[in-house]
């Protein structure tokens, strides 16, 4: 699929899964079976305790359609600025904004105008004030040049159909020192051809996931240093017949081809520092960074 195809599907999946929940219809979640069925797949369940979903209001915890929990394992410290690729109801977002505190910033980055209305709702609902979404596409980030410390997503990169675009931009919006840390679905041998086709699986966050070794050398290349996956669980036969769900006679034969081979993970890694080094500490905050030159939504491709 081209650029343009994914980007219309996933678009339009994720702005039903925001209606639903908006209408309080039930949770979202990215695998749902074609039709409507509304039935979950394992790659969006259980990602936050009882303390984490007590942070957020419960409509920002049912628009969740991620496969980890970046807030969790991103070392998040107080006065940081966080970026959320893809960010839709806002949960990951709010949950930063908490992390970083009054003096730190969370913005939240997504393109479906549903999502991000379902987001402000929850913004004003958690009474947080230092949070801003912004309306864009994860392939060109409405923040300036070395302006945010951690970048994080929730299974939102696999959807895109130009992933090292979005490395590139992750790369370029961290100040020196900065921390990508997501959580994303990662494929661990080939995949069948059968599933990459599939407009469906692309909106389910498993047709456009990335090998392992594929997604370390693509951010190399957009210059990250210290790029390592660590796998935080593994989707087995039953776990495939549940996201297959409706691809027809072929679900059994899919099902067994991809046990194993699908897991969620979280990507670490860190832009070098100023002086061409990448810091010790992975979890340290930016010191030695210029100030952004911007951190307002007016001038950072404003809120939606």
């Amino acid at each position: 699929m081209n650029t343009g195809d994914v980007r219309a599907v996933v678009k339009q999946k994720y702005g039903e899964a925001a209606t639903r929940v908006a209408r309080g219809a039930g949770s979202s979640c990215c695998g749902s079976a074609p039709g409507g069925s509304g039935a979950c797949d394992p790659i969006t369940s259980n990602l936050y305790d009882a303390a984490q979903a007590g942070q957020v209001p419960e409509q920002a915890l049912l628009a969740s359609l991620g496969c980890g929990n970046p807030t969790a394992l991103a070392e998040l410290k107080v006065g940081e600025t966080v970026l959320d690729l893809g960010s839709g109801g806002g949960i990951d977002v709010l949950l930063s904004a908490r992390r970083v505190g009054p003096t730190g910033m969370a913005f939240g980055l997504d393109m479906t105008d549903q999502m991000l209305a379902l987001a402000e709702e929850n913004k004003r609902k958690s009474g947080l004030t230092n949070v801003h979404f912004l309306k864009g596409e994860i392939e060109s980030v409405p923040l300036p040049d070395n302006s945010v410390d951690v970048v994080i997503s929730n299974c939102v990169i696999n959807l895109s159909a130009d992933k090292d675009r979005v490395l590139k931009e992750a790369f370029r919006v961290l100040k020196p020192g900065g921390r990508f840390a997501v959580s994303d679905v990662v494929v661990r041998g080939e995949v069948p051809p059968a599933i990459r086709r599939s407009a469906e699986l692309w909106a389910g966050c498993v047709a456009g996931a990335l090998s392992d070794t594929e997604y370390l050398s693509k951010l190399a290349a957009a210059g990250f240093e210290r790029a390592q996956i660590e796998v935080t669980r593994v989707y087995g036969v039953d776990d495939a017949r549940d996201f297959l769900a409706g691809q027809g006679d072929e679900i059994v034969e899919l099902a067994r081809q991809v046990d194993g081979k699908f897991v969620s993970g979280f990507v670490r890694a860190v832009k070098p520092a100023a002086d061409g080094a990448a810091r010790d500490a992975p979890g340290s905050a930016s010191k030695a960074a210029a100030p952004p030159s911007c951190c307002a939504p007016a001038c950072c491709g404003g809120a939606s």
